[in-house]
């Protein structure tokens, strides 16, 4: 593709994204891509990376839009403003390279497109009469809630949310050990280092491509983030438990779990999604599992009633803002509402409620978000502790030299003695996530 041909391509994307406001953009970036399939490797890349940075950046670029007289942030405008401003291309540069008509590019800037760029031509992206929300890139009715998270780290947090994230790996045990893994993606010209905290992680140095490979294929490897493997870290899966994971989704804990186990013992992958649980256990193929069944929720379902107080681990990954993968996914930065938080505060509290009775006595829920919202985490602790003073919560400080290591260091960030771990990408380089470990008490 030519210079121009990405650029056209990126506004195209970035209108299929606005067309559905409410769904993932990775989801329609996929069926973008897949519908052409003449676009190269190295191509969509660049598209991709051009759209997702204008959606990373899509509250500064509205301000100056704004500022600049745009009656609405179009897309066309939206990647213009950005390549002036975060590229720096100048105007010129701007009208003969992105939009200079033709077959496979953009059409010529209409007079009131080139007044308003004109208008941002030679500035910066930051600017400091930028308000408060606008310059920490963080929506207004939010920044209260990460300033009471984060407090004078806010600044710090929020650059870090900013960021690319890395490609990080876990290496599925059943497979292979870390050091096996790590050659034999070098072998195929992946270069890896392992994760600062999880023992099973391995982080890719570079851009090279891991799915195609044969480790990959052969299920020598998943792509999770190291704060994701932590949570299955911390659910302390041994084998001959009774395992179930309430909202499997895709199985990636599943798959970390069930590799912990050894094969030994059994896992059930719950969800209210078919094609989520259909795709969990493509996996668990790939990875070799055989000690996992999957359940699918549905309303009325007498499963969970039939089974209650009989796992040993019951791991809860709600259903959450996703404010801590602001890195990977950047639209949730600017499409999640304050009515979306106060559902989903109201699902997790159920969710809670009836994952909480699959508990043995002395087995332990274990819950989970990706969120770094107070409401979503210790909020939600503190209310269902409130609720059932059957469970306790574990220090995960406690836990950790048995699923990590004694030489495993420990990432701390709440206090070494804290009822629950917080992760955030400018402490740990992981997303954003919060743990707690709660232990249900004998009768």
């Amino acid at each position: 593709m030519t210079p121009a041909a990405r650029v056209a391509a990126a506004i195209e994307l970035l209108a299929a994204v606005e067309a559905e406001p409410r769904r993932p953009a990775d989801a329609i970036a996929n069926d973008y891509f897949r519908a052409r399939r003449f676009i190269g490797a190295s191509d969509r890349r660049a598209v991709a990376e051009r759209a997702w940075g204008v959606i990373r950046q899509r509250l500064r670029l509205d301000w100056w839009l704004a500022r600049a007289g745009a009656p609405a942030a179009t897309p066309r405008l939206l990647v213009g403003a950005h390549l002036l401003l975060a590229e720096g291309w100048d105007l010129e540069g701007l009208e003969r390279g992105a939009f200079p008509g033709g077959r496979f590019a953009a059409a010529p800037l209409a007079p009131e497109e080139r007044r308003v760029l004109a208008r941002l031509a030679g500035q910066a992206l930051r600017h400091p009469e930028m308000p408060e929300p606008v310059a920490l890139n963080i929506p207004g009715w939010l920044l209260p809630r990460f300033r009471a998270r984060f407090g004078a780290d806010l600044p710090a947090a929020a650059a870090a949310l900013e960021q690319p994230a890395p490609l990080d790996l876990r290496v599925n045990l059943l497979r292979a050990s870390r050091a096996e893994a790590a050659a034999a993606l070098a072998a195929e010209g992946v270069e890896t280092v392992p994760t600062p905290y999880s023992p099973w992680g391995l982080r890719v140095t570079g851009r090279r491509p891991v799915t195609g490979t044969r480790a990959f294929r052969e299920g020598l490897v998943e792509i999770q983030d190291e704060g994701s493997q932590i949570v299955a870290l911390l659910a302390d899966a041994r084998p001959g438990l009774r395992v179930c994971d309430y909202c499997a989704g895709a199985g990636g804990k599943t798959l970390a779990m069930a590799a912990a186990m050894g094969n030994k013992g059994r896992i059930v992958a719950c969800d209210v999604s078919a094609p989520r649980l259909a795709g969990a256990v493509r996996r668990l193929r790939r990875g070799g599992v055989d000690n996992a069944e999957r359940h699918l929720l549905v309303p009325g379902d007498r499963w969970a009633k039939r089974r209650a107080g009989q796992f040993d681990r019951v791991l809860v990954d709600a259903p959450c803002t996703g404010t801590g993968t602001w890195r990977r996914n950047p639209d949730a930065r600017i499409r999640t509402r304050p009515e979306d938080l106060a559902e989903l505060v109201r699902r997790q509290r159920e969710i809670l409620a009836a994952a909480a009775e699959l508990v043995r006595p002395g087995g332990r829920l274990i819950y989970a978000t990706c969120s770094v919202l107070p409401e979503e985490d210790e909020g939600q602790m503190q209310a269902f502790m409130a609720a059932r003073g059957d469970f306790a919560p574990i220090a995960p400080r406690a836990l950790w030299p048995r699923v990590a290591g004694e030489a495993a260091p420990f990432p701390g960030a709440c206090g070494e003695d804290a009822p629950w771990l917080l992760l955030a990408p400018h402490r740990h380089g992981t997303d954003g996530f919060f743990v707690a470990v709660l232990e249900r008490r004998p009768p």
